[in-house]
């Protein structure tokens, strides 16, 4: 199946409650543009130059999501048209954004990563810092906190995978009825989105499934 067809076909298997970032990184052009005529209009990068760089020759009624961790240095590369940011980890990133978001006369939209994963090497806010974070995004009204996002860790055990889905759902639940715009849970990728769903995301990552193996 070539790309266009993997997208439809992708988009037409999920609940109409899930929404769909196609993982485009390391992904050229050509190949976003054929998920872009599937109709799929959210993508995910993870290196905020690549993404910028897309941004500026594709359509300009793409959403752009920064998927991959973020330093601090890098995000007036994309303020002035970054539309969610996922992985927001620390104060001082929540800081950042909102300067550069006021700089362009924005807001931006983001999820606070919280650390489900027993792997050391995930990065993500630990449980009981949340509050504190939410409480100071409060104070820059030039962002706006959506939601949560976390990933699982890497592993073959679906149990592990549902359990810290799970975890991260009662998290989400908590603060979910605080505002109407705390509406998003992402969590879910090429190897585990389905466990997501079932666990209760509302917003999945995908790239594999849609253009095939990542690229080096």
């Amino acid at each position: 199946m070539d790309i266009k067809t993997k997208t439809e076909s992708l988009i037409e298997s999920l609940p109409p409650h899930v929404t769909l970032v196609a993982v485009s990184k390391t992904k050229s052009v050509a190949e976003i543009s054929q998920a872009y005529e599937a109709g799929q209009r959210i993508f995910g990068e993870n290196k905020i130059q690549e993404m910028a760089a897309k941004w500026e020759v594709l359509p300009k009624d793409i959403s752009w999501h920064m998927i991959g961790h973020v330093q601090t240095n890098k995000v007036k590369y994309m303020a002035q048209f970054v539309d969610l940011i996922h992985g927001v980890d620390s104060l001082k990133l929540l800081k950042e954004i909102q300067k550069q978001a006021l700089k362009h006369q924005r807001t931006i939209r983001c999820l606070l990563q919280i650390r489900i994963a027993e792997e050391e090497t995930k990065f993500g806010l630990p449980v009981e810092k949340l509050k504190e974070v939410l409480e100071t995004a409060k104070t820059y009204p030039n962002i706006e906190i959506v939601g949560l996002m976390g990933m699982a860790t890497f592993t073959e055990n679906s149990a592990q995978i549902a359990a810290e889905f799970n975890r991260l759902k009662e998290v989400y639940d908590q603060y979910a009825g605080q505002s109407t715009s705390f509406n998003t849970l992402s969590m879910g990728m090429s190897g585990d989105y389905q466990i997501a769903i079932a666990c209760g995301s509302t917003m999945i990552r995908v790239g594999s499934k849609i253009f095939g193996e990542r690229n080096s």
